[in-house]
């Protein structure tokens, strides 16, 4: 198709048009049944999915709609990557202005003036208004521990109640009843910031809820863009033309979305929410979180649902994020000069595990660009950061790794700071929300030549070890509450002495089958202030480093939640069903 894709229906025609969309026709149950189907062909690399007859709802369901890297590239196009690269150019090369200079900028100025948001009386989304009653829609249950069915790709917009700037942001949404659902505001994000302040003044939040639009709202919305960056101006310049949007209050409507749920978010009232299968891999448990009250509902009268499943990586979430760190990475050395190139490592969730090429042109300069990212909107809760100044492939995380490896002296290369916030999802700290980070510095030459073949004997509580790399074992040990000081013992066990890095796992075997477990594994797992241990932590001007070997304890603890897996009923239901999906993968 020609020009931009505005609206769920342009992009389901696109990928039927280009082989990449599959209808089911027979009904089957949102209710565990769509997720399992789904997590299967996504595991296989297989089309987006669109379900005709959801059991129990007369409005169909569309999955895995970006859920592969040509997918995503189809559903968000080349224009949004082009411009960003352009206005890249732009930036390095206009200063000092000339006239010539000016001018060969004029084609990026249009675009930019071609942006921006657009008032209508009247959309799609405006074709039915009707009274809520949340419980007739097809939202998904994906696992069967989940406390109910969600909203899995939701846009939630809000404004700040003193100066009226948006926020657009993605939060889980439990349906709780006909009017009623949780809101997971998270803190970092923009959402929470909006409620904070409405209580702060004893008010509610009104917030506008969107399903479906321009693909260009989902990345928007988790685009990891300062505070107060309008995400909405961000959808527009990614789409190519201004936004329209119908008049309404409190809020205007994408007049292109299938859904717009008007309401508020109740001062003072948080409800149990959750348990629900994160994209971490494990089941995030139920808390306390704001409820949004639904008031109104507008909806296009042929609307579709769109949803997603997410849980251990790969899953959806994976590609959209891996799209989004390609169009934004050249905009990082413009904002922070001192990084020339960041990458956040999707198999752990994103937040765990990221690595930058910096500068390090005078002693430590790495350390301030380490803070630099660690203080940079959504990228603060990054639990482990890798710094290096070698030019090295981010993503080749083996490559990244074994620059670490060979440098670290871990005395001085390793910064642990505890006692601060930590991703909601992320239950390996003492609390929830409280944690630790790490920083591992991989800087100049190489201070040493890396092991690769390890032929000692165990000690006691280990029961075997694989090679990953160069420099790095990882040890099968017993669990955790048999052998809670094994990670100690490792640390001085004179057979590892000239390995620089050791992970204790519970599985060697599955850690080491590949790098997507190998990093699923070891950073879900591990907390940097309490998991990181040596033969002695030495304290040299208030600096607490660590006498090698490290070692990583990646076992599961007593107090973390459950890995996602499929139950039997539901995996029987669907190996029964099969066939009838017409699913050929």
């Amino acid at each position: 198709m020609k020009g931009p894709v505005r609206n769920l229906h342009d992009l389901l025609a696109l990928l039927a048009d280009r082989g990449e969309l599959h209808e089911i026709e027979v009904e089957a149950d949102p209710r565990l049944e769509i997720a399992e189907i789904h997590r299967r062909v996504i595991a296989a690399g297989g089309p987006a999915l669109l379900f005709r007859n959801p059991k129990g709802s007369t409005v169909p369901v569309a999955t895995n709609l970006f859920g592969t890297t040509e997918r995503a590239g189809l559903a968000f196009g080349d224009r949004p990557r082009q411009f960003v690269e352009r206005a890249v150019r732009a930036a390095e090369t206009v200063m000092p202005p000339t006239l010539g200079k000016l001018w060969g900028l004029r084609g990026l100025v249009r675009e930019g003036l071609s942006v921006g948001l657009k008032k209508c009386k009247a959309g799609p989304v405006t074709e039915v208004e009707e009274a809520p009653d949340l419980t007739k829609l097809p939202a998904l249950t994906s696992w069967h521990s989940d406390g109910g069915p969600f909203f899995t790709l939701p846009l939630v917009y809000t404004e700040h109640p003193e100066t009226g700037k948006g926020n657009l942001g993605m939060y889980r949404m439990q349906i709780g009843g006909p009017a009623r659902t949780g809101m997971h505001f998270q803190i970092h994000k923009g959402g929470g910031f909006h409620l904070h302040a409405a209580e702060q003044r004893g008010e509610d939040l009104p917030v506008t809820v969107f399903l479906g639009g321009p693909p260009a709202l989902v990345l928007s919305a988790i685009a990891p863009l300062p505070e107060d960056v309008p995400e909405l101006l961000l959808a527009s310049l990614l789409l190519g033309e201004r936004l329209p949007r119908v008049t309404q209050k409190p809020h205007p409507l994408v007049a292109e979305a299938e859904f717009a749920f008007v309401g508020r978010v109740i001062k003072g009232v948080r409800e149990s929410e959750g348990p629900f299968g994160d994209h971490y891999g494990y089941n995030s448990l139920n808390h306390d979180y704001p409820v949004f009250d639904v008031e109104r509902v507008f909806r296009r009268r042929a609307a579709i649902f769109p949803a997603t499943v997410v849980g251990r990586p790969r899953q959806e979430d994976y590609y959209i994020g891996d799209f989004l760190q390609d169009l934004l990475s050249p905009l990082f050395p413009l904002v922070m000069p001192s990084v020339k190139g960041l990458w956040s490592y999707g198999e752990t969730g994103f937040h765990s595990l990221a690595a930058a090429i910096v500068t390090d042109r005078y002693p430590r300069e790495a350390v301030v660009s380490g803070f630099r990212i660690l203080g940079e909107g959504q990228l603060s809760l990054t639990k482990c950061l890798i710094l290096t100044d070698h030019p090295v492939d981010l993503r080749d995380f083996k490559a990244v790794l074994t620059l670490l490896l060979e440098r670290a002296d871990w005395r001085r290369d390793l910064f642990v700071v505890s006692q601060v916030s930590q991703d909601s999802l992320d239950y390996t700290g003492p609390k929830v929300n409280e944690g630790s980070k790490a920083i591992f510095l991989a800087l100049g030459e190489a201070r040493r030549k890396l092991p690769v073949e390890f032929s000692g004997a165990l000690p006691g509580g280990a029961r075997s070890v694989e090679t990953f790399i160069p420099g790095c074992l990882v040890v099968e040990g017993e669990g955790y509450e048999a052998a809670a000081d094994l990670a100690g013992t490792l640390a001085h066990h004179e057979e590892f002495a000239d390995w620089p890095l050791l992970v204790l796992v519970d599985d060697a075997g599955e850690a080491t089958q590949d790098t997507e477990l190998f990093l699923w594994t070891t950073f879900t797992r591990m907390e940097p202030a309490a998991d990181l241990h040596g033969r002695e932590r030495p304290v040299d001007r208030f600096h607490v480093g660590i006498d090698g070997p490290l070692v990583i304890d990646a076992r599961m603890k007593p107090w973390y939640p459950e890995v996602m897996a499929v139950d039997e009923e539901t995996k029987d239901l669907v190996d029964r069903r099969w066939d009838e999906y017409g699913i050929s993968l």
